[in-house]
């Protein structure tokens, strides 16, 4: 009778590898559709700040030329402010160009400018009219015009706010499959224990007695669960950036670190909160209803 009740126990405690295994999976999904967001963004910013904006300048006088330098400097939308006098416009403009106009033009027509490029928060279209707007008013009799892209900054304002939308809806719908995954899969796992919880409380367990050693299991695989995600969106990212470079140029490890976090923190709180609700819910169930 003993051997045959220690059998019955041994059965009736749950195996957890498949509940590991299903929520690791869940979360590598996850950390995927992250890491391609944040290379998005981080794409989409250093285009941003790749962007030259030239304030021409009306002024020849070196000292109100380093004044307006200093001043576009000190603004916390610029950085790499540079002058450029009228030949290094013109080495720039050659080198853009692909050509030199000395061949066809014996003066240099461009005038001398203060170039800078703005942060990436900074480059959209009421921005960079608030710039322009306090350039020209601070310095428009030195200052003949600001110039840069500006369809190429609408565009990119317009298409930031569609992708964004289409991101937040992409984002709500993948984190609604990602708790009813994980949830489905802890439940699962904790039906092969009702008939132990059962037990446990018809000898007199209390419920937090019952719960606590479960919570701290949930949360002991919620970790093991998103360090394996962890893992795995690791080896595919060393893949990809050794097949693309480029990858690398963009990666920034906070961000990265932040989201290996949020993954493990997914994990262990609906693994935690799966276990408790499946917990309440067997303790309410009447004997007969377990079967």
């Amino acid at each position: 009778m003993a051997k045959q009740g220690k059998e019955s126990l041994k059965r009736s405690k749950p195996s957890y590898i498949f509940s590991i295994v299903g929520v690791a999976l869940v979360l590598f999904i996850m950390g995927i559709m992250g890491w391609f967001f944040l290379n998005v963004k981080q794409a989409g910013n250093l285009f941003k700040e790749d962007i030259r904006f030239s304030a021409y300048l009306r002024t020849l006088n070196k000292d109100t030329i380093n004044q307006i330098q200093q001043f576009i400097a000190q603004q916390p939308y610029a950085k790499g402010v540079t002058y450029v006098n009228k030949e290094s416009a013109k080495a720039i403009w050659n080198k853009e160009n692909n050509e030199d106009w000395a061949k066809i033009l014996d003066v240099n027509p461009l005038p001398e400018s203060i170039d800078f490029y703005a942060k990436a928060e900074y480059v959209n279209k009421d921005s960079m009219q608030k710039i322009s707007n306090e350039l020209m008013g601070a310095y428009g009799n030195q200052i003949t015009d600001l110039q840069y892209p500006r369809n190429l900054v609408t565009s990119l304002d317009e298409k930031a706010k569609v992708y964004g939308l289409a991101f937040l809806v992409i984002s709500i719908l993948l984190s609604a499959v990602v708790i009813f995954s994980i949830d489905n899969t802890i439940r699962l796992a904790m039906f092969s224990n009702r008939f132990l919880i059962k037990t446990m409380q018809m000898v007199g367990a209390t419920r937090s007695f019952i719960a606590r050693p479960m919570g701290i299991r949930a949360t002991v695989n919620g970790c093991i669960s998103g360090i394996l995600a962890i893992a795995l969106l690791f080896s595919l990212i060393q893949w990809l950036e050794s097949q693309i470079p480029e990858l690398r140029v963009i990666n920034d490890t906070n961000q990265m670190l932040i989201l290996f976090g949020g993954m493990i923190a997914v994990g262990v709180s609906i693994s935690l909160f799966s276990t408790h609700r499946s917990v309440i819910k067997y303790l309410k169930m009447k004997l007969d209803e377990l079967y």
